[in-house]
């Protein structure tokens, strides 16, 4: 049997991306606290922020959303763009997946003639307030999409809004509205001829905030402003109702929050926070308040008394202010949104027992959600299983996230992809990262000259930074860590908390690479004297981008912008050999891993001390032999700097070659692998919109990560072996299914031959099989095609079997030689459907020139050529029957008469 195994072919594909969920703007959360509504850029997201799963995305319409809201049972979602529409969307729980929530557009409105700023929905879920720039607040009808009430106040733009009921004994007192407002009220009595509003509405009011510091009080049953509270002097910021303590709590961009009596509209208490307030709310019925503001912290406060019951915090940064927080009655956290789009969740619990004078922590994190990365600038796995993974984002901090597949939410689980902790201590961005042999040890180079030893035990939660390294002029932007693995019945490789490596080598803009010596943990933790670098050795002419370390320890390299890469000894700190080649800054360098065999070069086999591999400017990758320091290979096919490279698994395959391969990542935003032995590109990884800054390699699984400008991380998963398989099994189903063919054909098993003909697309052979069929003599009486059996067959086929069988009889129909094979199929299918069965095939995935109406199109376009072609040999068959008829009536071809009938006529008759 010939042999079927497919060609070694290198494939990857994507298993998993993590995208922003929240680039700035509006955050909603439906009351169940499962649906998290947020926006990225003109897009918004569904998620789940259980399992951080998204359920939907809704695509824009081209502007930027301005604010968005979720009704309390996340029946619907509302967005308003800066296009001035306001869409209005009903949510659906998806009949397959609960991972899913299908959405419809019901309705496009146009709200204001000025932008929309805010967007309230009341408990129920039926009422809609938006309020524009104008000052104008309207109150929607979500279900039938039209206006209820219009309110219209100064020209100010309106900043907060909040739907509450009054409690019912205080509806009716007249002491809940001021006294200018009454006299408006007596005034409007006297002279309205409207009907009775709807009873009930009764209690109902809309609470407006605007940027001028007033808050209007709307009264939905008699569509007047009931009361204006005119305290604070700047924006208000947000508001809200408890029902329990009849108050209504107002805060603002003044660093005050205000607590109104719900029954006369007067002030009950006025706190200083001192803070510009961006979020309120009531908690524990009322009971107590909550703010959240430009110093990052969310502080409770007794309503009653205006006391703060957390203890004090200190400020944060301006990116870790708080810009918008959501908590309900039953929500066991509160949601908070900071500057830097993270959101925070902050448990409730401390807060159920709490005395009247007694105070607390401040409120513990439950999670912590990245809303985006922002530039992935480095990142590498962690822990020996690789379960976690630390990401630099072009920030001060790096952040931690679970790999876990996990769907449990709980405290000590997190889902794939969720923040488990950040690494703070650097005073500006993080610009590389390496991780020793374990995962358990960090080390971080950053643009505050310093460099950071961080040790990660996720364990016992314990991420704590363990030495710093300060020495350099200039930021430092390359660092590496020794990596060599211990022996296995060594303490450091039994307990590699306990120890950590021997030495991290740094490189910086200063243009210097230093060594420091890492003490032993017990004496780096009873100490507090500064490491002090074991040598600083002047490297390079130019920034140095990359350092890295070999697999033994004995050799490192340092890669810069002056175009060279130099190898050095580690203990020594000299020069070993340099690499010159590239004709632009080299980004990035990496030794080969330990064992990985020899290539042959253009100059022969290199072997011996091993391989090391860049990535330059220039575009190129190359493959250098540490033995005399020669190019032995250069990869070219990016079309952009080569940023970082990185080493692939050496997989298993059945033939015995070892196939060595490497990855590449370039600022095209590609991602590309490719065939060391060969010098070929082995595939190229296409999922990213901006340049790709961070590579990186699962040792084991050998799955390839790349993080990019765009703020995403994918995971390449190695399918290169499954894909083996499967085109191997292909290949051998195919050549089954030929001589099958072959067989049916034979034994003139029409059904079978004509439905695998086209099933494994063989036109030449359906050809074949029906001109034998048509040539079939004598025909069978009665039948369309010559055998009946093929008639019934052609009679019997599907609607995507009738579609593939008109797409080879117009392929067919174009060519004069098998037209006339084409016509008596075509005939024949024509008189064994109706024209409405035909016109009408539920076909899947025909589009474009394969569409049904273009294939009937072609069709009856070739169909009149072919007739009009018959017609024209028709007529000439006429002209070549006149002409034979007249010769034979000159008698020159008479029977008997030899050659004197020719000798007759003249020459000039014969040549006529």
């Amino acid at each position: 049997m010939a042999n079927n195994k497919a060609p070694y072919k290198t494939t990857f594909e994507p298993e998993h991306t993590i995208q922003p969920i929240y680039t700035g703007g509006s955050v909603a959360l439906d009351h169940s606290g499962r649906i998290l509504a947020t926006t990225i850029g003109e897009d918004a997201l569904l998620t789940d922020l259980d399992t951080g799963k998204q359920l939907a995305k809704i695509d824009g319409d081209g502007e930027l959303i301005s604010t968005l809201t979720l009704t309390p049972s996340a029946s619907h979602l509302i967005i308003s763009s800066r296009s001035l529409s306001m869409r209005v969307y009903a949510l659906k729980p998806s009949p397959i997946s609960v991972d899913a929530i299908n959405f419809e557009l019901v309705r496009t409105l146009k709200p204001h003639t000025t932008p929309l700023v805010i967007l309230a929905v009341d408990q129920t879920g039926t009422l809609l307030a938006t309020g524009a720039a104008d000052g104008v607040v309207k109150v929607w009808d979500i279900r039938g999409g039209y206006v209820t009430h219009t309110f219209r106040g100064p020209n100010v733009l309106i900043s907060a809004l909040h739907f509450f009921e009054l409690v019912a004994g205080n509806r009716d007192k007249v002491s809940g509205i001021s006294a200018r407002n009454r006299r408006k009220e007596q005034r409007g009595n006297s002279t309205s001829t409207e009907a009775e509003p709807n009873e009930a509405a009764r209690g109902f009011r809309l609470a407006s905030g605007s940027r001028d510091g007033k808050v209007r009080i709307w009264d939905l049953y008699k569509r007047t402003c009931a009361s204006t509270l005119d305290s604070h002097v700047s924006d208000v910021t947000a508001l809200d109702y408890s029902s329990k303590e009849n108050v209504l709590l107002t805060a603002s961009r003044d660093k005050t929050i205000m607590w109104w009596d719900a029954r006369t509209w007067k002030v009950r208490n006025v706190v200083p926070v001192l803070e510009e307030v961006e979020a309120a709310g009531f908690l524990e019925p009322g009971r107590l308040t909550y703010t959240g503001g430009a110093n990052g912290n969310i502080r409770i406060w007794e309503s009653d008394n205006g006391r703060e019951v957390t203890l004090p915090q200190s400020a944060n940064g301006e990116a870790d202010g708080v810009v918008s927080a959501i908590s309900f009655g039953e929500l066991p956290f509160i949601l908070s949104v900071q500057a830097d789009h993270t959101i925070t969740l902050h448990s409730r619990k401390s807060l159920k027992d709490l005395g009247s004078m007694e105070t607390i922590k401040p409120l513990d994190q439950i999670r912590r959600i990245s809303g985006t990365h922002d530039e992935i600038i480095d990142l590498e796995y962690l822990l020996p299983d690789r379960s976690l993974l630390a990401l630099a984002t072009n920030s001060e901090e790096i952040r931690i996230i679970s790999l876990s597949q996990s769907n449990n939410s709980s405290e000590h689980t997190y889902y794939f992809g969720a923040d488990v902790a950040q690494l703070k201590g650097h005073e500006d961005i993080i610009i590389c990262l390496d991780v020793d042999w374990s995962g358990h040890w960090v080390a971080t180079g950053a643009k505050d000259n310093t460099a950071r030893l961080w040790r990660v035990d996720p364990e016992n939660s314990s991420f704590r930074c363990i030495a710093t390294f300060a020495g350099h002029a200039e930021s430092v932007g390359a660092i590496s860590l020794q990596r060599t693995q211990p022996p296995e019945s060594s303490p450091a490789y039994m307990n590699p908390l306990q120890h950590p490596p021997a030495f991290v080598l740094t490189g910086s803009q200063d243009q210097t690479v230093k060594r420091w010596d890492i003490p032993r943990l017990d004496a780096v933790t009873s100490t507090h004297k500064a490491p002090r670098a074991l040598y600083t050795k002047k490297a390079h002419e130019k920034d140095i981008n990359s350092v890295d370390v070999n697999h033994s320890g004995q050799l490192f390299a340092s890669a810069s912008q002056d175009k060279t890469v130099k190898i050095w000894s580690t203990e020594e700190g000299e020069v070993q050999g340099v690499l010159k080649g590239h004709k632009r800054g080299v980004w990035s360098v990496k030794f080969a891993p330990k064992d990985t065999p020899s290539i042959i070069g253009d100059s022969g086999p290199a072997a011996g001390k091993g391989l090391i591999l860049t990535g330059s400017g220039d575009k190129t990758v190359k493959i250098w032999s540490l033995s005399d320091y020669s190019c032995l290979r250069t990869f070219e096919g990016h079309t952009n700097s080569v940023l970082k490279v990185a080493w692939l698994n050496i997989p298993n395959t059945d033939s015995g070659k070892k196939h060595i391969q490497v990855a590449s990542a370039g600022g095209d935003g590609l991602v590309k692998v490719w065939d060391a032995n060969t010098g070929d590109e082995a595939c190229t990884l296409d999922n990213h919109e901006d340049r790709v800054w961070a590579l990186t390699v699962h040792p084991v699984a050998n799955m390839i990560v790349s993080g990019s400008g765009d703020s995403t991380i994918t995971f390449w998963k190695d399918t290169t072996i499954a894909t083996q398989a499967a085109t191997t099994a292909a290949a051998t189903e195919f050549v089954e299914q030929e001589q099958e063919l072959q067989n049916y054909i034979h034994t003139k098993s029409y059904r079978q031959a004509i439905t695998l003909s086209l099933q494994l697309n063989h036109p030449a052979r359906l050809l074949s099989l029906f001109t034998s069929v048509l040539n079939v003599s004598p025909a069978e009486e009665g039948s369309l095609c010559g055998v009946k059996a093929v008639d019934e067959v052609l009679a019997s086929l599907s609607d995507d079997q009738i579609f593939l069988l008109l797409l080879r009889i117009r392929d067919w129909n174009t060519n004069n030689r098998t037209s006339a094979v084409a016509q008596r199929i075509l005939w024949a299918l024509v008189r064994s459907y109706p024209a409405t069965k035909l016109s009408s095939l539920k076909v899947r995935g025909a589009q474009d020139h394969n569409s049904l109406k273009e294939v009937l199109d072609a069709l009856k376009v070739y169909t009149d050529k072919n007739y009009k072609r018959l017609e024209e040999l028709i007529d000439e068959s006429y002209l070549v029957e006149y002409t034979l008829n007249e010769m034979d009536g000159l008698g020159l071809f008479d029977e008997g008469k030899g050659t004197k009938g020719l000798e007759a006529v003249g020459q000039d008759m014969i040549i006529v």
